[in-house]
């Protein structure tokens, strides 16, 4: 490949499941090398396995790509609209010599060519170390060496035979990958693998290869898991006249117990982790650093900063692994430090969901009480349900009393005095902000002969029904007198 020449890299996904973590991360990968190399990022969808594909999840898997932020450039391209394509190269290599017709039933060649190789480049973990062991030879195909007449013989019984690539009986295939360096495999090691099945459907060596070297690929990015694959992509790639692309096999990302990412671990779909509330600038962050390292200390990157740093080398060869703490705190960290203006939108659409928004926090005076407000309560949340969860209170008068909450600060019996008291101090308060809210309950404490503490902590419970939330006064301000003086009298009714 020219050092002129701009990469041209896919992300490969097949509709047989949602989009997985590992998924998202090979894509993330391929999206991030084409915007630093200045690029393009093709969307490939693996369509042909008409048994396991499920089309319905396609736009499932769309959705999870434009949620992270990785638009392609060009497609989404189907496989199962480019049939003849496929059909015409496993042509071309027949001719060539370097392919047979096999006559032996589909069951004999589905389980090496069926499975294990048509497994969607997304890079999701299966085996427990990042390079997978070398495939173990299969037997020799007799039709290898049918003569025409004997295959002739065959049809005549009716058999519809598939195209099986013959690899070379003797040396070796060599391929260099950016990430685990130069791969060597004795040729005798592989098997000769299925090309075109006897339904003329492309097997997954078959459909990427030539999908490839039509698109024309110059890096193949993709989970570790294929690189068994390569070797026989490599032959076939020749086999087509065509010299290989570039190949970085990434890590695996495994669970916390170093085994194979399922769903005991928790979620394994990136629609999952939407779902819960994450920010897709932090699962973003989250996932580059599986398996990459941008070099120094710093662990917060914008999009821009991730851009600039990427480079294949920077990727390691030991598998990742998912630790879902770590992304709970990186999406504690985006939650603080998002521009508001870009924090609101998913603010929103929380509340909406949870049936409390309101129109009147869309403009004007009521979107800057709003933001306001998320900018007092998001140093407490980890997820954005919070704004309609714990922090309830703040968007709705419908909300109720953490029964731990009641039990640990509603134990004085003098509250039901000193709830009203409060309640009529503050309606009489001629100013409402932090100082004068301060002022007017530690008036009421030293009046009482009661400590601060005991108020505050029994009064939060009152006006927001929880224990632990923004500061109190602070959050008074924002709920306004005539709902803090509403709830402090609306309480009398719980306590005890």
């Amino acid at each position: 490949m020219s050092s002129a020449t701009k990469p041209r890299v896919r992300f490969a996904p097949s509709p047989t499941g949602y989009l997985h973590v590992g998924g998202a991360r090979t894509a993330l990968f391929n999206w991030l090398y084409a915007r630093r190399e200045c690029g393009t990022f093709i969307l490939r969808v693996e369509d042909t396995d008409v048994e396991r594909n499920r089309p319905e999840l396609v736009d499932g898997i769309l959705a999870s790509l434009r949620w992270l932020g990785l638009q392609w450039d060009e497609g989404p391209i189907f496989q199962s609209q480019r049939m003849e394509l496929y059909s015409a190269a496993a042509r071309r290599v027949l001719d060539a010599g370097h392919a047979y017709w096999c006559f032996c039933a589909p069951s004999s060649y589905a389980g090496a060519d069926a499975a294990p190789q048509e497994e969607p480049d997304d890079g999701a973990a299966t085996p427990a170390t990042a390079a997978p062991a070398k495939p173990a030879r299969k037997s020799a195909c007799g039709c290898r060496n049918l003569s025409a007449g004997q295959q002739a013989a065959e049809r005549a019984a009716g058999k519809s035979p598939a195209i099986r690539f013959a690899v070379p009986r003797t040396g070796t295939t060599r391929f260099d990958d950016a990430v685990f360096g130069p791969r060597e495999v004795a040729n005798e090691e592989l098997e000769d693998f299925v090309l075109l099945r006897s339904t003329s459907v492309p097997t997954y060596q078959l459909g990427a290869v030539v999908d490839d070297i039509d698109m024309r690929i110059t890096h193949v990015i993709r989970g570790a898991d294929h690189l068994s694959n390569t070797p026989k992509q490599v032959l076939l790639y020749r086999a087509l006249g065509t010299e290989p692309p570039a190949f970085a096999h990434v890590p695996l990302i495994l669970g916390p117990d170093r085994s194979r990412m399922s769903k005991r671990h928790g979620a394994t779909s990136v629609a999952s982790y939407e779902e819960e509330g994450f920010l897709p600038e932090a699962f973003r962050n989250f996932l580059a650093l599986l398996g990459w390292a941008p070099g120094g200390d710093v662990e917060l990157l914008s999009t821009g900063e991730m851009i600039e740093k990427f480079s294949l080398p920077g990727v390691s060869r030991t598998n990742a692994v998912f630790d879902r703490g770590k992304l709970e705190w990186f999406n504690q960290q985006y939650l603080q430090k998002l521009p508001l203006d870009e924090l609101l939108p998913p603010v929103e659409r929380v509340l909406r969901r949870a049936g409390i928004w309101r129109d009147e926090w869309a403009t004007g005076a009521g979107r800057e009480w709003l933001a306001r407000t998320v900018d007092l309560i998001r140093p407490r949340t980890r997820l954005l349900p919070d704004f309609a969860g714990w922090a309830r209170a703040f968007f709705s008068d419908e909300f109720g009393y953490d029964d731990a909450a009641r039990a640990k600060f509603w134990k004085e019996p003098r509250l039901a005095e000193w709830f009203p008291k409060l309640a009529d101090g503050y309606a009489a308060q001629p100013e409402w902000n932090h100082d004068a809210c301060d002022k007017t309950l530690r008036d009421l404490a030293a009046a009482e002969n009661v400590k601060a503490g005991v108020l505050i902590n029994a009064t939060r419970v009152a006006i927001l029904g929880v224990a632990v939330a923004p500061p109190l006064f602070d959050s008074m301000v924002a709920l306004g007198r005539d709902r803090v003086v509403r709830r402090l009298r609306a309480a009398l009714s719980h306590l005890g």
